[in-house]
């Protein structure tokens, strides 16, 4: 159901702006707005600003800008429904009312978030009582604080049958069962406790409400940890320890670890490392990756570095491939074998996993690694082998600018490892070496800066002027460029008709050509202003020509394509910014996002793909 706008402009009528913003920001007044240090990245000088008046926040450093239910969104990382019902709240507000079945669905949820906060509570209680002291003992022994206990809300199940069922009987016995508390035999015999002797971690959702519980045996027993089965307030396929906490961290340190259980992640936190959440007991799912993707663009996965850590590093990044977009990937970080991170910030404190973490490596290069490593590939059977794989995983990736980039990115570092004999193409150099093989390539690197739009049509040219057969092989995506300036567009269509009567026509014959139609200057100011070096627009003797066609035609293609999808993305951002506008739903918020962050990342792999001209120079002297 969407939300009236009506009821979103009550909202923010009734909520002040600067009253959200001060609860994260230290705020000071900036004649009629307020201003303080950007919540959204560091910085040491104010450069974000509050207007109450107009109802918006804009930081001038990021960029970031928004309403107060923006701000709560991407702060504490909720959801836009559960963004506005926490403001609701806060204003006094009824939510709209729902259908029937959602009003039944709500109602019940209510009630069962008071069963589970209840459990909690008591669970607390029992780790402060006299029973709890070989639990406590426990808590010590692994080195945590009672402040850290407290802040995680961590507990103690008696070890008895019935010992919860008994304390919460008032709560009711079907909502106990209903929240997994408890477990009703399918024989119909007595209900009894799910948990029993176990140090107990409660599990919170989104707004910080306990939905759940994970438990650690104390002493022998199996399982060693049991979770809270899948119930109406929780799917541990959709949820992340410690996400509530650790979001608002990530989203101002711009990253999030994720690790292997709830004692990292604790452990973690009390070093100071705040910004960690862990899946619970599965390997991440398609809908958990997404919950990290709302908080950071590539979010660190910390495994170990035993055998059973790297296969379960590679089943990760397999998992990821289909979901990958611009601006959307992950990193990894190894541990050191026999450790975790629970060991390595207790042993060599957070210095040491500090390091670890600076030490990870993109997806595409544990990709790599995985097929290369370790491998026999002595003869052309097995390294065809290896090319299949690798081709194997850029085709699973289902956003297309993305999946054309690994792709080229594979094929050059197979290129480098596997033929040798082939010399990485450096317009002007003889014999160049091959292209070092390394982490991942610029062009899959994150966001830096946007490049011209006006560079990158000037660099096109060049290319067309210096490889005529570009515009014959290209026509057709050239023609769809949306040149600004009439000169250059006049150029462009010129030397499309030129090789469109001789496909054939080589670099002398169109400047004959360009010169006959008056266009000769033209041609020249654009080589002249041209800042960006490719492989296609460097001057090449005749006789390297063959032998590089195929590097220049593979980078003219990446540029235009690219060039190409940017508009069609601007296009589309400015019609979903639209559609927000009009109506502030949680699809059109997550579509504006996504292709502002599509966006984002095909700027930086133009970018990346990009040199200056006096680099060039320079390296070529």
């Amino acid at each position: 159901m969407s939300i009236p706008a009506a009821f979103l402009d009550e909202i923010r009528a009734r909520v002040g702006l600067a009253t959200v913003v001060g609860r994260r920001v230290k705020l000071t007044r900036a004649g009629r707005e307020m201003k303080g240090c950007c919540p959204f990245h560091n910085e040491k000088t104010p450069s974000f600003y509050v207007n109450e008046d107009k109802g918006f926040y804009h930081c001038f450093g990021c960029g970031e800008h928004g309403s107060v239910i923006d701000f709560v969104i991407k702060q504490e990382g909720l959801a836009f429904r559960d963004a506005v019902e926490s403001l609701a709240a806060e204003a006094g507000l009824d939510m709209p009312l729902e259908s029937p079945e959602g009003q039944q669905r709500a109602k019940v949820a209510a009630g069962l978030h008071d069963v589970t906060g209840r459990a909690a509570a008591w669970f607390t209680e029992q780790l402060g009582s006299v029973g709890g002291a070989a639990a406590r003992g426990y808590l010590e022994k692994r080195g945590l604080s009672a402040e850290t206990v407290r802040t995680f809300g961590l507990g103690l199940a008696p070890d008895g049958r019935k010992q919860l069922k008994g304390a919460l009987s008032e709560l009711g016995e079907d909502r106990l069962v209903e929240t997994g508390m408890l477990i009703a035999p399918e024989d119909g015999g007595d209900s009894y406790d799910r948990f029993r002797g176990r140090l107990m971690f409660p599990i919170r959702d989104a707004r910080g409400r306990v939905i759940a519980f994970g438990g650690r045996i104390l002493g022998d027993g199996q399982p060693k940890y049991l979770n809270s089965p899948d119930t109406p307030l929780f799917d541990k396929g959709r949820t992340l320890y410690n996400l509530d906490r650790a979001g608002p961290v990530a989203r101002k340190s711009a990253r999030l670890l994720v690790v292997e259980g709830y004692m990292d992640v604790i452990a973690l936190a009390q070093a100071g490392i705040a910004e960690a959440v862990a899946p619970l007991g599965t390997a991440l799912t398609e809908q958990q990756l997404q919950l990290l993707w709302r908080v950071v663009p590539e979010p660190i996965l910390c495994f170990d570095g035993d055998t059973a850590g790297q296969r379960a590093g590679l089943r990760a990044a397999l998992r990821a491939l289909p979901l990958l977009e611009p601006g959307r990937s992950l990193r990894l970080a190894t541990l050191p074998a026999g450790q975790d991170p629970d060991d390595l910030v207790r042993t060599q404190g957070k210095a040491a996993f500090e390091q670890l973490l600076a030490q990870a490596e993109p997806l595409i290069d544990r990709l790599w690694r995985a097929e290369t490593e370790g491998i026999d590939t002595t003869t052309p059977e097995r390294r065809a082998g290896v090319r299949g794989r690798l081709r194997e995983h850029s085709q699973a990736i289902v956003n297309p600018s993305v999946r054309s980039l690994y792709d080229a990115e594979f094929r050059s570092r197979f290129d480098a490892l596997y033929l040798p004999q082939r010399a990485a193409f450096v317009p002007g150099k003889r014999g160049a070496a091959p292209a070092p093989l390394g982490r991942a390539s610029a062009a899959l690197k994150a966001l830096h800066a946007r490049p011209s739009a006006a560079g990158e049509h000037l660099a096109l040219l060049v290319g067309v002027l210096e490889n005529p057969r570009l515009a014959d092989r290209f026509g057709e995506s050239l023609a769809h460029l949306e040149l600004e300036d009439v000169q250059l567009k006049r150029l462009l269509f010129a030397v499309l008709d030129a090789v469109s009567h001789d496909p054939d026509l080589d670099k002398a014959a169109l400047s004959h050509d360009l010169h006959v139609r008056g266009l000769a200057e033209i041609a020249d100011q654009v080589r002249n202003s041209n800042l960006l070096g490719f492989s296609f627009t460097r001057s090449v003797l005749p006789d390297q020509v063959s032998g590089h066609a195929a590097a220049i035609e593979r980078d003219f293609a990446a540029v235009v394509d690219t060039v190409l999808l940017r508009t069609r993305i601007e296009s589309e951002l400015a019609a979903a910014t639209a559609r927000y506008a009009q109506s502030e739903t949680q699809s059109n918020w997550d579509a504006q996002q996504r292709l502002r962050a599509e966006k984002a990342s095909i700027n930086a792999m133009l970018m990346s793909l990009t040199e200056t001209l006096r680099g060039a120079q320079l390296e070529e002297h």
